[in-house]
């Protein structure tokens, strides 16, 4: 049994993973804190002062730098809490008939990440689970599925309306499985758009006419006017940044004025399903090869 949720605390996104395992807590307690079965299933290898206040160190593999945290709760064998950089990381377990049931909630400031950091903890847990069943681990060749299952079960792929001096704005942030620069290329194509010039089909928010193309930067931002009755009546845009693991955060924003409310909910469906094409559309794309 595993169940997965989302919700805010004091402003912070928080993760909840919750698994039943068929070990008892105590046996679980030791892979969790000794690092000779910890480093076996965790992402990093990870040294740690094991009391309140002790530093944790957390290596990664990859050659990365040294990242830290501290133990903020210890109660063998049921509670290990602690900080990693700004994330916090809360490991409980309690007893069950069948061995005993373990709860990570990951508090995090980035949202849009945590379907991200759900593929990985489940990926972590299950090898967590090999451990403990001295059985090898397996690690997955590709999470894009569960990356983007996770992203519609926790709703990360609903967008925000809010209220602009100049009317509304609609928004969705969408974190990707694919680099900026195949997120662009889906977006543009092979020729470059520059201000002033047409707008690139893979660009255009259906339903909406297309006026004049306002912004271009090569790899990072796109945008147009959208027509109505003819007349600009607000913008749409497209910005591609940073995001979690080896994929790009895009962003999609649609303005429009106070008298134009009616446009609004159209603008959510369609912003909505042209983000989500893109999304679908490079998850189905393979991964670029790295330049030699």
């Amino acid at each position: 049994m595993t169940e997965t949720s989302l919700y805010t605390v004091d402003g912070r996104a928080a993760l909840r993973i919750e698994r039943a395992l068929a070990h008892p807590p105590e046996k679980v307690w030791r892979a969790l804190t000794e690092p000779s079965q910890l480093n076996q299933w965790f992402p990093f290898d990870v040294e740690s002062t094991l009391e309140v206040g002790g530093t944790v160190r957390f290596s990664d593999r990859a050659g990365g730098p040294l990242t830290t945290g501290v133990i903020t709760d210890l109660e063998p064998p049921k509670l290990l809490a602690y900080t990693w950089e700004t994330d916090h990381l809360r490991w409980e377990l309690s007893r069950t008939a069948t061995g005993c049931a373990l709860v990570l909630t990951h508090t995090v400031h980035d949202r849009y990440g945590t379907a991200s950091f759900a593929a990985g903890w489940h990926a972590c847990i299950d090898w967590l689970d090999a451990v403990l069943a001295g059985r090898p681990t397996e690690r997955p060749d590709n999470m894009d599925g569960t990356h983007e299952r996770f992203v519609a079960e926790l709703g990360l792929d609903q967008g925000e309306v809010t209220e602009v001096p100049e009317g509304w704005r609609v928004r969705f942030e969408r974190q990707l499985v694919r680099p900026a620069t195949q997120a662009w290329l889906a977006l543009v194509g092979d020729d470059e758009p520059t201000v002033g010039g047409p707008l690139p089909a893979g660009a255009e928010v259906a339903g909406f006419g297309v006026g004049t193309l306002t912004e271009a930067v090569p790899g990072k931002a796109l945008a147009y006017e959208w027509l109505a009755d003819g007349t600009p009546a607000g913008t749409i845009r497209w910005e591609l940044g940073e995001g979690t693991g080896h994929g790009a955060r895009a962003v999609l924003t649609q303005t429009g004025p106070s008298d134009r409310s009616n446009d609004q909910s159209r603008a959510v469906s369609a912003c909505h399903d042209r983000i989500e094409d893109l999304a679908a559309h490079l998850a189905s794309t393979p991964k670029a090869t790295p330049a030699s």
